[in-house]
């Protein structure tokens, strides 16, 4: 009786380290808002490669970010699936196979397969994924966790690219090539390279939380005139009286700052050479980022953040790119050329597209709307995004007080003329608004 008391002392004894040992080796590496950083500044990168036009930019981070953010929805109870929330969203079944993965590592393959199929030069993105999951084994990951984790991660993504498909992006090639008005008040290309328009049919895919493209008109814009004595005369001349030596230092910078134009081309005297640079909505991903690391915000909290963040944008350029289009207001740089002066040139260079309204305060607008809603109207920080595209960092006290300078930056930069910038501003806040009130479930 005692022997088989012994024998089942240690048959049980033996379970519990059976057990111990494996929930032991089941514990995985914790990620953090860091690895999310680092799977957007990949993204960015190829972006910049592709030279993304900066509505695209949006639907890229947009699509990605949501794959990352559905893995942590079925394995966070503090996170919401966005099914019920967005536009015909579907319910993003989790895979029956699912086990022994590690959710955290499972978001950042999703959003890396996600990005690798929407980019044009995404197989760059699938070489970063393998290196990432190199880095994972040497920080503790087993293959086991690895490999079951790219499984749950490929089929969430394969559902995200499914609800990105039905966007109706992919009908644009087959419109009707876009050809300037060629009216006194509208759009042409500029130089140096006058390029074709951007994105003309931007407004005809579906957006994420908006009832429709044209949810949140702005006023309309200042009437062509060239009147001497009619407002869009005056608005001409507080460009021209802004170019050149009438802007300061400061000035300066603060445009360079939030240049951000993905399609800069500099005339060498032979020859055009572009200018590579990241778009306005790279960059205040980057902010978000930089927001999530400085007050260490844990890892779902982040992929909620940079996916509410990507959402505001993909509808701003919706709605932005709506009125631009209906508008086709004519750019500063053609305008002042032909009624005020001949040789004059804008401190930036003009992007494709028509100039009303302006695209960067429509989007700086919402994102700092989004931002604040998570960390507070007085939040500082210092924004290093572009650093090594040789940009100094700037310090914030609040993402209003960014907002409003990248909105501005537009005047001193030459590119917009004020009502653009005022009313973008208008349109923007609307937009990161409604955004939050969808998500939050305040819209009905």
């Amino acid at each position: 009786m005692k022997r088989k008391v012994f024998l089942i002392a240690i048959l049980f004894a033996a379970a519990i380290l059976y057990s111990s040992c494996r929930n032991k080796k089941q514990v995985q590496p914790t990620l953090t808002s860091a690895d999310i950083t680092k799977v957007i500044d990949k993204m960015t990168a190829v972006m910049v490669h592709d030279v993304t036009n900066p509505p695209l930019a949006a639907r890229f981070f947009s699509y990605t970010c949501l794959a990352g953010y559905e893995v942590i929805a079925e394995n966070d109870k503090s996170v919401k699936s966005m099914h019920g929330i967005l536009n015909e969203y579907p319910f993003v079944k989790k895979p029956g196979f699912a086990e022994g993965y590690a959710y955290q590592l499972s978001a950042l393959i999703a959003m890396l397969e996600t990005a690798g199929k929407l980019q044009p030069s995404g197989s760059l993105l699938i070489k970063y994924e393998q290196d990432l999951l190199d880095s994972c084994r040497k920080i503790g990951f087993t293959d086991e966790a690895i490999d079951s984790s790219k499984r749950y991660a490929q089929a969430i993504s394969k559902q995200i690219l499914a609800y990105a498909k039905k966007d109706k992006y992919n009908r644009i090639s087959n419109y009707t090539r876009y050809t300037p008005l060629g009216k006194d008040s509208t759009w042409d290309p500029t130089p140096p390279a006058y390029m074709a328009p951007v994105e003309p049919y931007f407004n005809t895919i579906r957006p994420l939380t908006l009832d429709s493209a044209s949810q949140f008109l702005p006023d309309t814009p200042i009437p062509f005139s060239t009147n001497k004595n009619s407002a869009f005369y005056k608005f001409m001349m507080m460009n021209y009286k802004a170019s050149g030596k009438g802007l300061t230092d400061e000035q300066r910078t603060v445009a360079g700052f939030w240049d951000c134009n993905p399609f800069a081309m500099q005339d060498n005297g032979h020859m055009l050479v572009g200018l590579k640079k990241i778009s306005p909505g790279a960059h205040w991903m980057g902010i978000a980022g930089i927001a999530c690391q400085q007050t260490k915000t844990g890892f779902s909290k982040s992929m909620e953040i940079h996916t509410v963040l990507s959402i505001g944008l993909l509808d701003g350029f919706i709605c932005c790119w709506d009125d631009k289009y209906r508008t086709n207001r004519i750019r500063p740089e053609t305008a002042l050329r032909r009624y005020i002066d001949v040789n004059w040139k804008p401190l930036l260079q003009t992007p494709p597209f028509p100039e009303y309204i302006s695209g960067h305060s429509v989007i700086s607008a919402a994102s700092a709307i989004i931002l604040t809603h998570y960390f507070g109207g007085n939040f500082h920080y210092t924004d290093n995004v572009e650093i090594s595209f040789g940009i100094h960092p700037r310090q914030f006290n609040s993402f209003n007080q960014a907002a409003k300078e990248a909105a501005i930056s537009r005047f001193w930069g030459g590119i917009h003329f004020m009502d653009a910038i005022d009313n973008g501003f208008l349109q923007g806040t609307k937009i990161g608004n409604w955004v939050i009130n969808k998500v939050s479930g305040t819209n009905k």
